[in-house]
């Protein structure tokens, strides 16, 4: 099995986890270089986890010989520049959500990194959920028919700190963005219309600042199929993911995971697990195989699991949600 030397782009709570995943996999990865710009205590991180090399300019980290691949967790408005400059020295690129927030600088982007010759994988981590992998085999597998409906709840425990709100680029691009990825992905097919609505109905300084807090969308699919999303920043009872696909040979859901499947029946009441506090928690697993697919992909020279066109599509939709909630109107997507 051949081992890829990554290095790591951006060490904020993303970044930090997929450090702690990659170490995870000593056959696959050794992290041989870390880099972030803000961070003062890049020397203790190294140490702790034995990465040899560390840098607060991300360029010094892409000039390093070593370097077969790199991870980009750095904020979103620096993404497209990172992958620019990692693309021209030669390394492969995962990249975290989004690429970018305007559609011509992604696909400008897109060509250059196909150019220049090296693989670029986005970082939609729910597509390796061991639940919606089994439904979207489902789908693929003709087992369900023909998609008619698929239904999409995703709902954080608590609303996030209002600087990420300041600077996020808002619910549809922060937080929906991997619901109309993995609709994407569950339907097989292309999203031809979206209508979005939104209220301020957890927070009202998320309103103050221009965004919403709960969010449902409808789409319309090229084969169809029809699917609601549903967003809330906080369910009070835990990180709440659930998906379902209907068609007209049987429907498949995907409940929230929980430690354990038991079920405890009383005479007043009847109890559950619950289910994980956030996205950490639940995607565990979901993380490192996204970096098995990865590392697959580059090894053996195939096409990767989550593309550049998957990244530039889930943009769009994002911007499509946006301007239908600001408009109050369907807006039909233009590809």
């Amino acid at each position: 099995m051949k081992k890829l030397n990554i290095g790591i782009i951006g060490l904020g709570r993303i970044g930090k986890m997929h450090l702690e995943n990659l170490v995870k996999l000593p056959e696959y990865f050794q992290v041989v270089s870390i880099s972030d710009l803000a961070r003062t205590d890049l020397a203790t991180i190294a140490d702790h986890y034995q990465v040899p090399d560390y840098y607060h300019d991300y360029h010094q980290l892409l000039e390093d010989s070593a370097v077969d691949c790199v991870l980009i967790a750095s904020a979103t408005s620096t993404h497209a520049q990172i992958v620019r400059d990692a693309a021209l020295a030669s390394k492969h690129i995962l990249c975290e959500k989004p690429l970018d927030t305007d559609v011509n600088r992604i696909k400008n982007l897109l060509t250059f990194v196909k150019q220049a010759g090296v693989q670029l994988q986005v970082g939609f981590n729910r597509r390796f959920d061991h639940n919606f992998s089994r439904l979207r085999q489902y789908v693929t597998d003709g087992v369900l028919g023909n998609p008619q409906i698929i239904k999409i709840s995703s709902r954080d425990p608590e609303p996030p700190a209002l600087d990420y709100v300041r600077h996020s680029g808002g619910l549809f691009f922060d937080m929906m963005i991997h619901d109309l990825d993995l609709m994407r992905y569950l339907a097989a097919s292309e999203v031809t219309t979206v209508t979005a609505k939104g209220a301020v109905l957890v927070e009202p300084a998320i309103g103050k600042l221009g965004d919403i807090d709960t969010a449902v969308v409808t789409l319309q699919f090229a084969n169809g199929a029809l699917g609601v999303i549903d967003n809330s920043r906080q369910a009070v009872y835990g990180y709440d993911q659930r998906a379902e696909v209907f068609g007209d040979k049987g429907m498949a859901k995907a409940d929230n995971d929980r430690q354990t499947t038991v079920e405890l029946n009383l005479a007043t009441s009847t109890q559950l697990d619950q289910m994980p506090h956030f996205f950490i928690d639940r995607y565990r697993d979901a993380y490192l195989n996204e970096l098995l697919a990865f590392h697959q992909a580059v090894v053996n020279q195939q096409p990767v699991s989550v593309n550049g066109l998957d990244g530039l599509r889930a943009v769009q939709l994002a911007l499509a949600c946006q301007k239908s909630f600001d408009s109050g109107q369907t807006v039909t997507i233009s590809y």
